[in-house]
């Protein structure tokens, strides 16, 4: 048992689980069967810096579809993605460490939009023989049109590079002389692509709303990308924005579903299978190392053990209940209505995922997988009667619009209403604090007023020093996916000032609710001091 325990501990650390990857056998033939998001979660994991030996083995196909996931970072989640120029420049520096002319190898089969931004943001390109130095016919002297010390500079295949920035430039050097000697026509097309937007400003011509030549090149990837990616499933931060506000608005009083959200009917209709990698065909040996890798992966929580919606007899499994005997009734009866289910449900995970944060950061994708799961259970509730075979013709996005608008009714909006109440008779004796009551008070007067409560979160804070634990319930119930904190269900005057903001569930219930409101209920006598 305890070496047992031991493993558990080391995979769980970073270094641990990496020397175990690494030390497995046939491991080469292993990581390109690896899903890309699998191999992104390792690298989360261990740190891209260290994993240069892991990533070298990922084919081209692989990493392209990683960077989609790398690469692009929002200021806050939900929040539309933006290409990081630096993360670009230490990808380079760690597919260097496996050679420059493997690092150009794998660059030079993948999307050349894609590579040719990352060099853009770090790269100013000319034609070297256009801004060279020269002497006219009549011998006037012609200086070069270059300010070399305006940067680093390199002179590779033909063109002048100089330095936008001095992160990862001898990576880059590297990469971009190795391209140019192994692989020309991508490095012409990389350095052409950087010409064309290396040079700032326009004339005058009444059409200057248009783009600008480099942010016009990054629109265009970034428009590639959320095509390659609205194939798989994934969701844009605001396409899930605008499917989650629309589905918070609906009128529950009607008796009918609503129609199937044009959103939703978009990404249902262009999903595709994921094209498995080109590998060698598995033999005896190589099934037992991708076992093995496997089973790394799980143990460090890497990869999800089989997800299965009608689980055993727990707790979270009994608050799915109207869920579980919908999804089991088709799946008893119609193999394809369920499989186009459970492909609604991932839709909904990837929304939840791509545009509600909780508690002001990112759900995991097994967290927007339960979220998902929750909010339809709820919206069955809150539809029955219905009978057991409602989910062979009605799809799950409308369930889940009926939970989500439950969620932002009896919850977040009710909780907002609960606490300004009591904020308009609660007073304090500390002049700061009062401050900050107010401060709340006209905050999220006037985001209740807009039906997006949670947009006075920071405000909050001011809880902390009347009760920890209300806080901490009032953070996750004045949410865009409002969650139950474990104080909610907590023993007034415990004396407990210490909470952890994980320990919370998602609402399944109508159950959950009414706790909910009892907690609201008291929460003037909670906050008095």
């Amino acid at each position: 048992m305890t070496k047992r325990l031991d493993l558990t501990r080391r995979a769980s650390e970073p270094q641990g689980l990496l020397e175990r990857i690494l030390s497995t056998p046939h491991l080469a033939q292993v990581v390109p069967r690896l899903q890309p998001d699998i191999i992104h979660r390792v690298i989360q994991r261990v740190g891209l810096e260290d994993s240069s030996e892991f990533v070298a083995l990922a084919t081209p196909e692989q990493l392209e579809r990683v960077f989609d996931l790398d690469l692009w970072r929002s200021a806050q989640p939900g929040r539309d993605e933006h290409f990081d120029a630096e993360r670009f420049g230490v990808w380079l520096e760690v597919l260097v460490q496996a050679g420059a002319d493997v690092a150009a190898r794998k660059l030079a089969e993948m999307d050349t939009g894609t590579v040719t931004a990352g060099f853009a943001q770090h790269l100013r390109v000319f034609d070297r023989a256009a801004v060279s130095r020269y002497t006219t016919t009549d011998g006037l002297e012609i200086e070069e049109k270059v300010n070399r010390a305006d940067g680093l500079t390199c002179e590779v295949g033909g063109y002048l590079a100089i330095a936008r920035r001095t992160d990862s430039w001898e990576a880059i050097v590297a990469v971009l002389t190795s391209l140019a000697e192994d692989h020309y026509d991508c490095f012409d097309r990389v350095m052409s692509g950087c010409r064309a937007v290396s040079n700032s400003g326009r004339e005058i011509d009444g059409l200057d709303d248009l783009l600008e030549a480099g942010d016009q090149a990054m629109f265009d990837v970034a428009f590639d990308r959320e095509q390659r990616r609205e194939k798989s499933g994934f969701v844009s931060p605001a396409e899930a924005r605008a499917f989650l506000e629309a589905s918070r608005r609906l009128r529950l009083d009607r008796d009918t579903m609503p129609p199937l959200d044009p959103i939703a009917r978009a990404h249902l209709t262009t999903i595709t299978p994921p094209i498995a990698a080109v590998a060698p065909p598995l033999d005896d040996s190589t099934t037992q190392a991708l076992a093995a890798v496997v089973d790394v992966l799980t143990e460090a929580g890497i990869v999800a053990p089989p997800r299965a919606l009608l689980a055993g007899p727990d707790v979270q499994a009994s608050r799915l209940r109207y869920l579980e005997t919908q999804m089991q009734f088709v799946l008893d009866r119609d193999s394809v209505v369920s499989s186009r289910r459970n492909d609604e449900l991932a839709f909904l995970a990837n929304t939840i995922a791509a545009g509600c944060p909780v508690q002001a950061r990112p759900l995991s994708p097994e967290e927007a997988w339960n979220a998902a799961l929750a909010v339809c259970n709820l919206g069955l509730e809150n539809r029955q009667p219905l009978p057991d075979d409602f989910l062979v013709s009605h799809d799950l996005v409308g369930v889940f619009q009926v939970g989500w608008t439950v969620l932002h009714d009896n919850v977040a909006m009710h909780a907002a209403e609960q606490l300004l109440d009591v904020l308009a008779t609660l007073r304090s004796h500390d002049d700061d604090i009062q401050a900050g009551l107010n401060a709340l008070r006209i905050t999220l007067t006037k985001h209740w007023r807009a039906g997006m409560p949670w947009r006075a979160q920071e405000e909050l804070d001011v809880i902390t020093s009347l009760d920890m634990p209300a806080w901490a319930a009032l953070v996750g119930l004045l949410n865009e996916c409002p969650v139950m904190h474990a104080s909610v269900k907590a023993v007034r005057g415990s004396g407990i000032n210490s909470v952890s903001p994980t320990d919370f569930e998602f609402i399944s219930e109508n159950s959950q609710i009414e706790l909910i409101h009892k907690f609201l209920s008291s929460l003037s006598e909670v906050l008095a001091w």
